[in-house]
């Protein structure tokens, strides 16, 4: 499905995904978001496992540098 060089950082509501997204880019990374109830809505399958919830990944080069905005906005 994704390439072997992305990993998984998160995976939560909406509103904190776009907050992280708005995080990681003011730091030059650019993340990859998965919304799995969107996907199998259009594939015609009705809601995935945890509806409204969203899987952020980053590529694994850029780990360390994420997973410390990640810290930092679970700490506000």
């Amino acid at each position: 499905m994704f390439d072997s060089n992305y990993i998984k950082i998160y995976t939560g509501s909406f509103i904190m995904v776009k907050r992280l997204v708005f995080e990681l880019e003011k730091v030059n990374i650019i993340p990859v978001v998965k919304d799995q109830t969107e996907s199998a809505r259009l594939a015609g399958f009705g809601g995935g496992n945890f509806p409204g919830f969203q899987e952020v990944y980053v590529n694994k080069d850029e780990l360390d540098k994420a997973v410390l905005v990640v810290e930092e906005i679970r700490l506000d």
